[in-house]
């Protein structure tokens, strides 16, 4: 046990499912510790039909904040005591702060996406994008691009529960966004995703494909893949999934892994948690130090 865990350490969490992988713990209580902060964090896997008992406990052993990753996001938003406008607009919530017993629910998968884009030299305003998936992150994303300026956000997303969700978020972005050019079209319509690909200037996979048991898989054909095309993914374990691999095959003009995103939504999720500035320098230090 580290020697820093006393009878008042705050507690917080990670919550959904899979969460083995995740690298969230590794980083907040880095950087706890770091800046002398008597935090730690977890990671605790559940799933949505256990999300209102989590909550509850989450209550009565006073954590102090945490997140939601898959599936828990869009059910997550709907526990919580209140809300930031972009989680209302979006219905999902990747991080809370626990206030005096109340829950406040953000989202900063958006935010934290295309801080990514930009350390990359990636702008949004503009540009054409497509974005695969209609879940909690996926939706940010839409939302953040459109906020930020993005010409077009094409959503493609498999005929499922979540298509409905993906129709909502246009409707809510024609309404918010009204310069943006939004459109919803099913992912088995292979043809009309080859043409959104082509004419598109970034291509961002917001699913879980690429993650295991779907590692190794990409819901894109190499064929589309081209040397003035950015590429992105949200998965950031496996650190480059078969799309980054094979937009690097490609010679695409940049192939962006999930692993900043998570960095710097994880920036974003640490001042809310404590109020200060994540020490983003030191962490990748660490990291570097912990890959060799």
């Amino acid at each position: 046990m580290e020697k820093r865990i006393n009878g008042h350490t705050g507690l917080l969490a990670l919550f959904g499912t899979p969460v083995g992988h995740s690298g969230s713990p590794a980083m907040y209580n880095f950087c706890f510790q770091h800046d002398g902060l008597d935090l730690a964090y977890m990671a605790f896997d559940v799933n949505i039909p256990d999300m209102e008992q989590t909550l509850s406990t989450v209550k009565l052993w006073n954590l102090r904040g945490g997140n939601f990753t898959m599936p828990c996001k869009n059910i997550a938003s709907e526990l919580m005591d209140e809300l930031s406008p972009a989680s209302k607009i979006i219905g999902a919530c990747n991080v809370f702060v626990n206030k005096d017993g109340k829950l406040y629910g953000d989202v900063t998968d958006g935010a934290g996406f295309i801080k990514n884009l930009s350390v990359n030299g990636v702008e949004v305003k503009g540009k054409k994008m497509v974005v695969l998936g209609a879940g909690g992150a996926a939706t940010a994303i839409q939302v953040q691009a459109a906020l930020d300026g993005a010409a077009e956000v094409a959503i493609f997303n498999r005929d499922d529960e979540f298509f409905e969700r993906a129709e909502g978020t246009k409707a809510k972005l024609e309404k918010e966004c009204p310069d943006v050019k939004v459109t919803v079209t099913k992912l088995e319509e292979a043809d009309k995703l080859a043409e959104a690909v082509k004419a598109c200037d970034i291509l961002v996979n917001a699913t879980s494909v690429g993650m295991k048991p779907q590692d190794g898989i990409s819901l894109i054909d190499t064929a589309l893949l081209r040397e003035d095309l950015v590429v992105a993914d949200t998965v950031y374990n496996p650190e480059k999934t078969q799309l980054i691999l094979d937009a690097e095959a490609a010679g695409c003009a940049k192939a962006i892994g999930g692993k900043g995103m998570l960095l710097w939504q994880g920036a974003l999720n640490y001042q809310l948690f404590t109020g200060k500035e994540m020490p983003v320098e030191e962490y990748q230090k660490f990291q570097a130090e912990q890959a060799k």
